[in-house]
Formats: C-alpha cells, sequence, structure tokens
C-alpha cells in the first residue's frame, strides 16, 4: 500500500510539474524571443576570444575571433557585446556541441528536437546538413505553435525537407522505436524528473547507430568523501527549482551511468561551464533594462519570478555548484 502511495503521489508531482514547466514557457517565450531571438540556450564564449558579428549567414559558417586578455572578466567581457553578438554566440554554440560530439546527418537524416523551444536549433540542424526531416517536441502549446509559424517563413531549410513540432512529453514520447539518426537535447533535461526515463527513451527512439547529445544543466560531481552538496548549495538550487519548474538535480557523472545501463556506446562528457560564464550577466543585463523591465510585467509573475533569480543562476556557475554539462553517445549496431 506504502508503494502505490508513493507511486501515486509521484504521478501526481510529475503532473504538476509538467503543467508549470508548459505554463512558464507559455508565458516567458515571447518576452524571451522579442530580446533574444529564436534559440533559447546558453551563447558560447571563449575567455580569450570575443564572436564578431557577421550576419545570420556568418554565424552558420564560420566565427572570426578577436584574441582578448586572459584577465579580462566575464562580467567586463560581456558589457563589451551586442545583443546580436549574444545571439550569434547562441548559434555558435550548436556548431560547438555538433562538432564536439563528431555528429553528422545525411540528407535523408532524421533529427528529433528534445524540448524544442520556438524551434531554433531543430531548423538549424535540418539547415546545417540538409536533412529530410527534423522534429521538435516541447511541453508548451505556445512554444509549438510559435515554432511552426517561423518555420512556415524560412527560407534556409531545403525545399524538400519536413520540419514540425509537436505538444509531447519527453518521458513518453509518440515515436516508433528506432526513429531518428541524431537525438538532440538542448538544456531540457534539467526539466526531467526521471533521469532514467528520459534517456531510456531518447536511446528507444534512436536509430541502430545513431547519436544522442544532451546539453544540460547539472551540479558538480561529488567528491568520493561526498555524501551530498552542502546545506548552502542545497538551498540555491531548491530556490532555482522554484522559479524554473525543476525537479532535483543531478550530475553529469549519474548521466554517465544511466546512458552505460541504457546500453549506450562511445559515451563521452564535458563540462564548458567557463564557455558559458558571461550568458547570466548579459540575461540580467537585458531584464532590467526599460524594455525588459516592461516586457517582464507584461508577461507575467512566472516570468517575473524567473527574472528574480537569474542572480542566483549567476552565483551557482561563479561557484562551482552548477555546471554546463555536454554528454554525447551512440547506440550500437544490431
Amino acid at each position: 500500500t506504502r508503494v502505490r502511495v508513493r507511486a501515486a503521489m509521484e504521478e501526481r508531482d510529475q503532473k504538476t510539474l509538467k503543467k508549470g514547466i508548459a505554463k512558464f514557457y507559455d508565458e516567458s517565450s515571447t518576452l524571451w524571443e522579442q530580446i533574444w531571438g529564436e534559440h533559447m540556450h546558453h551563447g558560447y564564449y571563449e575567455s580569450t576570444a570575443k564572436v564578431i558579428k557577421g550576419g545570420h549567414a556568418a554565424a552558420r559558417a564560420s566565427h572570426r575571433v578577436i584574441q582578448r586578455s586572459h584577465l579580462l572578466l566575464p562580467s567586463l567581457f560581456v558589457l563589451q557585446l551586442s545583443i546580436e553578438e549574444h545571439r550569434e554566440a547562441q548559434v555558435l554554440m550548436i556548431d560547438k556541441v555538433l562538432e564536439w560530439a563528431g555528429a553528422g546527418l545525411g540528407k535523408e537524416g532524421k533529427v528529433l528536437d528534445v524540448g524544442c523551444g520556438v524551434g531554433g536549433s531543430t531548423r538549424h540542424i535540418v539547415a546545417k546538413y540538409g536533412c529530410g526531416y527534423g522534429c521538435g517536441i516541447t511541453l508548451s502549446p505556445y512554444q509549438a505553435k510559435r515554432a511552426g509559424k517561423i518555420t512556415a517563413e524560412c527560407d534556409d531549410l531545403p525545399e524538400d525537407s519536413v520540419v514540425e513540432f509537436k505538444v509531447e512529453d519527453a518521458l513518453n514520447q509518440p515515436f516508433e522505436d528506432e526513429s531518428f539518426d541524431l537525438v538532440w537535447s538542448m538544456e531540457s533535461g534539467e526539466h526531467m524528473p526521471d533521469k532514467e526515463k528520459f534517456v531510456n527513451e531518447l536511446y528507444r527512439v534512436l536509430k541502430p547507430g545513431g547519436r544522442v547529445i544532451v546539453v544540460t544543466w547539472c551540479h558538480r560531481v561529488l567528491g568520493q568523501e561526498e555524501q551530498s552538496l552542502s546545506a548552502y548549495e542545497r538551498l540555491l538550487l531548491a530556490l532555482i527549482n522554484r522559479a524554473y519548474f525543476l525537479p532535483a538535480w543531478v550530475s553529469i557523472a549519474e548521466y554517465d551511468d544511466l546512458a552505460t545501463q541504457a546500453g549506450f556506446e562511445g559515451i563521452k562528457i564535458d563540462d564548458w561551464s567557463p564557455k558559458v560564464a558571461p550568458f547570466w550577466t548579459a540575461v540580467l543585463k537585458t531584464a532590467l533594462t526599460l524594455n525588459g523591465l516592461r516586457g517582464l510585467l507584461k508577461a507575467g509573475p512566472k516570468t517575473m519570478r524567473g527574472a528574480a533569480v537569474m542572480p542566483l543562476m549567476r552565483l551557482g556557475f561563479a561557484s562551482g555548484t552548477i555546471k554546463f554539462n555536454l554528454m554525447t553517445a551512440v547506440k550500437p549496431l544490431k
């Protein structure tokens, strides 16, 4: 009986969490897009380099850099970047992750974007590789509808490609087994209340020989003598969780273990926290502008609460509690 009660409570909690996530992104996505554009994730920055504005075409191809002082702090560095340069850094993040993972797709390739936002990554990957099919899933009806509208107006996609977006649960995906050549998850894993089921679903829908790429927020890997994060760190993450509708955090080591248990091979993990260091300072800066404050008031209480904890995200990264982690792996051939 206790087991059934616990299972029922967990199911109820997950439903509440999913509703909160959907409403949060329904409410906040318009403001984010107005300021930051179609990509709802961190930008890629190098501590000694500055992305040079070169237009959308240049962002899709290669990026020139200017070498800067090794002593330049992220907070000072970010003040010298325009919003267009930050947007280019977000596109660069996609390309750098794909390069790091060794990803590659042909014209017949099928890509799934799990937690697609308004479809920025989906469109970019389909355009980059000339894929025949791309699908993005999100819990947010607004995001799915908006992603479809942007895609219908996009001129960068191959003429014969099909790109669509659906309101679906990443933990209970509607796709047949072995449907996709690339499964991409950019900053959505942190929302998943059941990380094991999440990784298993990614494995299930991936074709043999296909690649998964997960980019996600994690807490730091615990030391050998540690049983848990410190009380201060747990409080910090709890406050962030309430604002961003996040369940319990895990470390990238736990993702590594889950991927191994699921059957993945060639697992590779990394920590890119230094490469995203300027991001939250930039987000906070835009939120405090007149347009940003007006947008927050118009967006509603959930978005305002999310903005209020931005300094905590910055603090979490600066203290090393929060990590920006990557994982890629391949589903073995039969």
